[in-house]
């Protein structure tokens, strides 16, 4: 399945919205919307509700995107990520760096 990815601004927050499986080969797509969007707003949130599969290559970009934003001193959230990535970021030991939050 492909990855669709939507940019829209919820207040302060740039979100990127991303449907479908985040792999080697989509990555580099979440990414460009991550790190477009560093120094654009006072942090990002990135929305993983609706995301079925997560790789390795998925967590590496989440992990440069936070580090982005923490060097730019920008909030840098996980919002409402789904079962399977849940599984990736615990698995990975990461769900403790992350600030995550479930949106309505």
């Amino acid at each position: 399945m492909a990855l669709t990815v939507t940019v829209f601004q919820r207040g302060d927050i740039r979100v990127v919205r991303v449907q479908g499986e985040v792999d080697l080969n989509s990555s580099p797509q979440l990414r460009a919307a991550i790190l477009t969007g560093v120094g654009e707003s006072t942090g990002i949130g990135v929305d993983l509700s609706d995301i079925q599969y997560m790789d390795s290559s998925g967590v590496a970009t989440l992990v440069e995107g936070f580090k982005a934003c923490t060097a730019k001193k920008l909030s840098f959230l996980l919002l409402s990520p789904s079962l399977p990535v849940m599984k990736v970021l615990k698995l990975a030991r990461l769900d403790s760096l992350f600030r995550i939050e479930d949106t309505p």
